[in-house]
């Protein structure tokens, strides 16, 4: 562990660990603070691990409870994803009842409060507006043979959406997946949420799904669901991609059913790292601290060459700390995941933020674009002072769907394009066939495929 735990009522405590990379031994405290952002393993607390000798009789690990259910799914279909539905959330849920009727997603689109589905209006216009304009479109390259080129764009026939119900209800999930399927043209759209009462028992969540035209909603959450969707079961075709998050056991999941689909990513923990200078906000800075620690496990990390920042921050997160909803669970993210690096200079803290490649990285300098000229890392970037993450995770129009973990070194966020399956089209002209013989005859001959050049030759009259 990285943190610095004290008596919980002394008036010292600090709710995140301080590195000063000035100090003999900052480096390898850094590194070791990075090496925990880059993969969270298979940590699971002692309650989860009573929990899995509860339903399976033994300790498995996390993989290797997966790999369990995963493989039951595809052997016994229906049945199985039924049995690990009432063993796992201790939930009745039948053949029957599997799926949410049409009608108690309007009952619950009637329902809702009018102030809510005007929001979730404006955000879907918003999403829209950005999907729409990054959407990619046909190309066509003319031959001088009067032949073409063309790569076009089609949408995936069926997706699936993982939308958490846990801790939280979260229509927004529905907003940041749903609305870029749509954009891209997806027909079909299945959304799995356990059957709670944050998942497909909620109504903000079944009233967003009818008011983004979603009929198929599975009362079914967990790695169970994931597989029913990867690979289909009685009543429940098959996907062709799996989006959206959730928890250990999900992101194990998706995982395991890749290949079988596509999937959008193995999210871990979300996590935001902050690069500041002595002209930053302490109070903003500790604010989006707080909004991402609140996730639970959720990873906050403020880079700064700024002592009095540092130090204001420290100070800005105690006192917001003590009156915040979730502040128990908030400062153990913060203890656990969390710190303060003071760093040697503004320089950096820039080439730190790159190397670590977080989820979000939030710019709170005398001047954000000149800074991020220096960073090419990072799933979600928000600039200057009224850039909160909170404005990306809800309504900006980017989808909230990042890469954790470091992996927005080769990742990026989800979006509409990555509902499309791009495929190349080739017309040739016969003038256009013969500027390219010569090159596919010395190809396939220094390959040794002769069937290939005499297929040319065949139609070139050779």
């Amino acid at each position: 562990m990285m943190a610095t735990i004290s008596n919980p009522t002394s008036s010292s405590r600090r709710s995140c660990e301080r590195i000063d990379l000035n100090s003999a031994d900052g480096r390898q405290r850094l590194d070791a603070l990075r090496a925990t952002l880059a993969s969270q393993g298979e940590l699971v607390s002692p309650a989860g691990r009573q929990r899995t000798i509860d339903v399976f009789g033994e300790p498995l690990t996390p993989r290797q409870v997966v790999e369990r259910i995963c493989g039951d799914v595809k052997a016994k279909g229906l049945a199985a994803l039924l049995d690990y539905t009432r063993r796992i959330d201790n939930a009745a849920v039948t053949p029957e009842s599997l799926f949410v009727d049409p009608a108690a997603l309007a009952a619950a689109h009637a329902a809702a409060e009018p102030g809510f589905l005007t929001a979730v209006r404006r955000i879907k216009a918003n999403v829209e507006r950005f999907q729409e304009a990054l959407l990619a479109r046909d190309v066509e390259v003319p031959l001088p043979g009067g032949g073409f080129l063309r790569q076009r764009y089609l949408p995936l026939d069926r997706v699936g959406v993982c939308v958490p119900g846990g801790a939280a209800a979260y229509p927004s999930t529905l907003l940041m997946t749903v609305v870029p399927a749509r954009v891209a043209g997806v027909k079909e759209i299945v959304v799995v949420a356990p059957p709670t009462k944050f998942g497909s028992e909620n109504v903000h969540v079944l009233a967003t799904c009818h008011e983004l035209g979603v009929t198929t909603v599975v009362r079914a959450g967990g790695a169970q669901a994931v597989a029913a969707m990867a690979y289909g079961v009685e009543g429940l075709t098959r996907v062709d991609k799996i989006v959206g998050p959730g928890n250990l056991f999900v992101a194990l999941a998706k995982e395991h059913v890749y290949g079988d689909v596509s999937i959008d990513s193995i999210a871990g923990p979300s996590e935001i790292v902050i690069v500041a200078d002595a002209a930053a906000n302490p109070e903003h800075i500790a604010a989006d601290m707080l909004a991402q620690a609140e996730h639970s496990p959720g990873s906050a990390i403020l880079l700064t060459s700024s002592d009095a920042i540092a130090d204001r921050v420290a100070e800005a997160l105690e006192r917001r700390l003590a009156v915040l909803e979730r502040s128990d669970l908030t400062r153990d993210s913060l203890e656990r995941f969390g710190a303060i690096v003071l760093t040697r200079d503004d320089d950096e803290a820039a080439r730190l933020a790159d190397a670590l490649a977080a989820e979000h990285l939030s710019i709170d300098t005398a001047d954000p674009q000149a800074t991020l000229a220096h960073i090419r890392h990072a799933g979600a970037v928000f600039l200057g002072p009224y850039s909160p993450v909170a404005a990306g995770d809800y309504a900006a129009g980017p989808s909230h769907v990042l890469p954790t973990g470091g992996t927005a070194r080769f990742a990026g966020g989800l979006s509409a394009n990555e509902f499309l399956r791009s495929g190349s089209v080739i017309q040739l002209a016969e003038a256009d066939l013969a500027a390219l013989a010569a090159d596919i005859t010395t190809l396939a001959d220094t390959e040794g495929l002769t069937a290939h050049r005499r297929s040319v030759e065949a139609r070139l009259g050779g």
